[in-house]
């Protein structure tokens, strides 16, 4: 039971953490990323459509990212769905692919940005913290039960601590990384 429980805690500090890095994939740095485009739903004959759907979307350089429509007819909505999504940023198309430059940031926006991603960090460790709440309750409720012994109980505790610890830790590390990305000129 002990071992169910510290396993769980893990799993919880695993999604939190992958939750994390969808989080900050979707907040601008210095190059280009796809992954801004994620929440992107552009309306495809009346309903809302994730835009990866409607077009194959790639890097060609450091600062551009480049969208080619899988129906031509669709150009306009989807450069309409990018302006509504408030990225920053401007969709330019030639007919047949949509191009979409990345302006550089400025000081101030990279600042807000770090912001952000610090908070994204905090809500994880928001996360991981009620994970491990629950987890030292399982395992209080299994010795007040008789389930497990005092020693078992306290061994469990410890390596909860220690699980906790290192989500922590990597928590941190995530976001230290998207930082010296988001504050690199």
């Amino acid at each position: 039971m002990l071992a169910e429980t510290l396993q769980e805690l893990n799993d919880a500090i695993a999604k939190a953490q992958e939750a994390l890095k969808r989080d900050l994939a979707k907040i601008r740095a210095g190059r280009a990323n796809p992954a801004i485009l994620d929440g992107v739903r552009v309306d495809y004959y009346g309903s809302p459509t994730p835009l990866k759907q409607l077009a194959s979307i790639s890097v060609p350089e450091p600062r551009m990212i480049v969208l080619k429509p899988f129906d031509r007819t669709q150009i306009q909505p989807i450069e309409k769905a990018i302006m509504e999504a408030q990225l920053g940023l401007n969709p330019g198309n030639d007919g047949e692919l949509i191009r979409l430059p990345m302006p550089p940031l400025t000081e101030e926006r990279r600042k807000e940005l770090v912001k952000v991603a610090r908070k994204s960090g905090e809500d994880c460790k928001v996360a991981i913290r009620k994970a491990r709440h629950d987890a030292k309750d399982m395992i209080d409720s299994l010795q007040k039960e008789g389930e497990v012994g005092e020693d078992d109980a306290d061994r469990a505790r410890k390596e909860l601590e220690e699980i906790v610890k290192g989500g922590t830790n990597k928590v941190d590390e995530i976001v230290t990384k998207k930082e010296t990305d988001i504050l690199e000129v």
